[in-house]
């Protein structure tokens, strides 16, 4: 949607609609990003409020981030200081920073991400079995989110798995608070029992945030929708915007319930659709629009779109995911040079980044540019991430969340009985870990044994900093991986190919930053003040003239103008797992979110048998595709496995081969 263009009847009211709470059901491409933004310069500009009043909060810091140039550009010249546009995570952080004193914690408390926490249950449960330990944080995290106390998850749990995840929850709480650190879920969760507790705090924060605007409603959590609730307060100024119908994150706590519960807790709630789609073309659209009627309705709405009718669907069969492949890839390339069209033009989804392996290799044999996104960022690897927190700790000694990961990886000898009590004295204290450690008062707290340990790890890192101020970086990094003996901790840890792939990993990482130090001719100490920022270097692919290759969790909030859709068949999606637990709903989301991505071509395809490990399984199309609507779509070769058509796609593709290698030269 042009942005010079006017807003519709519904936005404009969307927009202006300041009698009370609002809900706007905004569907798939309506332009709820617009209303957002317009409602904050209409709240600044026409009914006088101050910046610093305003809080709009989302789930992403790239929602965020383009909510704020947005909003910048529609206030150009105006001041916007004192505006809160941010996640749910980061306003928790400020909130918590602020309160610090109440919170009973000290100001430079640590954040740890799951990685860090990993470490923590792994020990709490006696256990190092990976999956065991991934099953246990999922489920201590459901009881955070849903704000349910160590205490009532003893209470509510049933049978030995539970029993042994609300005894780790207890401790795992016991062991946060002692480090004077929190995790994200309690970035939520800590703001709710001090607003509940201290009603001065919470009447402070509902003065200040006097208008709240929520993107994505309906992804919110029970904490989320309390933290929410507490913040609008009796006044209840407030605008949510969601759609039911792209509710796909219950796997993680998410509510649809929320949404089915503000007309009950907000008895005068005003409710506005928008169902004008500015991204799809008319018979995408009814495609999606006859999937999701298979689902039961929350609110009934049905999007619209005047771009026209577009090309048919695509619906292919192919013999196995390897013919998949080949054909997505085939297919995308005659598309785009048929069209004119750039790679960035075009994404591959997928249900599970597992589907990308085969589509990757046949982009790359045919030289096709790719981006991988939902995948794991480089810097986001726990190797990565092991050997920056020893980085990070030669330059801020204050660091804590470093020093816990640091002294951990690999362990040596520090057990979390010490840490424990390290935390505990810190907090008394007001000192970082590191120094809390060298003091005499916490020597007389501990045995010797326990610290001999870790005094020896403070004296190597500070023997490391020394170093990282005056020598080469190449050097000290070598120097830092030989100490810790880090590739025999790995090959301990992990099977040995595995163990191989990360080692390879922090070689490649420590030979970029040891070149780098050359080129730059900066020691380490210098090149690790810059490496907070390497983060953001991920960030910038939004340019690269590559096609998109993305699960579809991970391509929500995005828009492409060709679309190839790869294995939409039963037991992929619908996810087999899903469909045994009676989740096909957000399955049916799911598939929906993926075909409202497409602005101009989708095309679907599925296997007739998939290799799993060494097992060949048959495979058939999956539910939805019949549900989307036999006059939306078009069926090429329905039968995959016969021997003219083969003839003839091997002429097709020389034909192509031909024609591309023309265009090349």
């Amino acid at each position: 949607m042009s942005a010079h263009s006017r807003p519709n009847l519904p936005q404009r009211e969307a927009i202006r609609y300041l009698d009370g709470p609002l809900l706007v059901l905004a569907g798939a491409g309506s332009g709820k990003t617009r209303v957002i933004t317009e409602k904050i310069a209409h709240l600044i500009e026409a009914c006088g409020l101050s910046p610093g009043n305003i809080a709009a909060i989302t789930f992403t810091n790239k929602a965020a981030r383009e909510m704020q140039e947005r909003v910048s550009r529609l206030l150009a010249g105006k001041s916007t200081r004192g505006l809160t546009i941010s996640t749910f995570h980061s306003l928790g952080v400020r909130i918590l920073r602020e309160e610090v004193d109440a919170l009973g914690y000290r100001p430079n408390f640590s954040i740890l991400d799951a990685t860090d926490c990993f470490a923590i249950v792994s020990e709490l449960a006696g256990s190092a079995d990976k999956a065991t330990i991934r099953r246990l944080q999922a489920l201590i995290s459901q009881w955070k989110s849903s704000l349910v106390s160590p205490d009532e998850a003893r209470g509510i749990a049933r049978g030995e798995y539970e029993v042994l995840a609300a005894e780790v929850f207890a401790n795992y709480a016991a062991t946060l608070r002692a480090y004077q650190a929190v995790d994200f879920d309690d970035l939520i969760v800590l703001p709710v029992a001090l607003f509940e507790k201290q009603p001065a705090l919470r009447d402070k924060w509902q003065n200040r945030l006097r208008y709240l605007l929520i993107d994505e409603y309906q992804d919110t959590n029970v904490s989320q929708y309390r933290l929410l609730h507490l913040l609008a307060g009796p006044r209840a100024a407030f605008t949510a915007v969601g759609d039911d119908d792209q509710a796909i994150y219950g796997w993680r706590g998410a509510d649809v319930a929320n949404l089915r519960g503000l007309p009950r807790d907000y008895p005068n709630l005003k409710i506005i659709k928008l169902e004008q789609n500015y991204r799809s073309t008319v018979r995408i659209l009814k495609a999606a629009n006859a999937l999701i009627a298979h689902n039961e309705k929350l609110f009934d709405k049905k999007l619209w779109s005047d771009l026209g009718h577009g090309e048919p669907i695509t619906v292919r069969c192919c013999a196995d995911q390897e013919k998949e492949a080949e054909a997505v890839v085939m297919k995308l390339q005659a598309h785009r040079f048929e069209h004119r069209g750039a790679f960035r033009d075009y994404a591959i989804l997928y249900r599970g980044n597992f589907q990308a392996r085969a589509i990757e290799r046949f982009l790359r044999d045919q030289r096709v540019p790719y981006l991988l996104s939902g995948g794991q960022s480089f810097f986001e690897k726990t190797e990565i991430k092991d050997i920056t927190s020893y980085l990070r700790l030669l330059t801020n000694p204050e660091d804590d969340p470093a020093f816990l990961r640091a002294v951990g990886a690999p362990r040596r000898g520090v057990g979390s009985s010490t840490l424990r009590a390290l935390g505990a004295y810190a907090g008394e204290r007001h000192r970082s870990l590191f120094a809390a450690a060298g003091e005499q008062g916490f020597a007389q707290r501990v045995q010797a044994g326990q610290l001999s340990p870790l005094r020896e790890f403070c004296e190597f890192i500070e023997c490391l900093r020394q170093r990282a101020c005056r020598e080469p970086a190449a050097q000290v990094l070598s120097a830092l991986l030989d100490a810790i003996s880090y590739e025999a901790w790995l090959l301990a840890q992990d099977e040995m190919r595995v163990a191989r792939s990360k080692w390879a990993n922090v070689r490649e990482f420590c030979d970029w930053l040891g070149r780098k130090g050359d080129e730059e001719r900066k020691t380490l100490f210098e090149l690790t003040q810059s490496i907070a920022l390497i983060g953001m270097i991920d960030q910038q692919d939004t340019e690269i003239d590559a096609v998109r290759l993305s699960t579809l969790h991970a391509a929500k909030g995005l828009e492409f103008r060709h679309v190839f859709l790869i294995g939409v068949e039963e037991g992929v999606l619908p996810h087999r797992e899903a469909a045994a637990e009676n989740r096909i709903e957000e399955e049916r989301r799911l598939l929906y979110v993926g075909i409202t991505r497409a602005q101009r071509s989708l095309h679907l395809s599925y296997a007739e048998k998939r290799k799993q490990g060494r097992e060949v399984i048959p495979c058939q199309a999956s539910r939805f595709i019949a549900e989307m609507g036999r006059e939306n779509l078009r069926f090429a070769n329905e039968n995959s496995t016969t021997v003219p058509d083969r003839a003839a796609s091997a002429e097709r593709l020389s034909a192509l081969r031909a024609m591309l290698a023309g265009q090349t030269r």
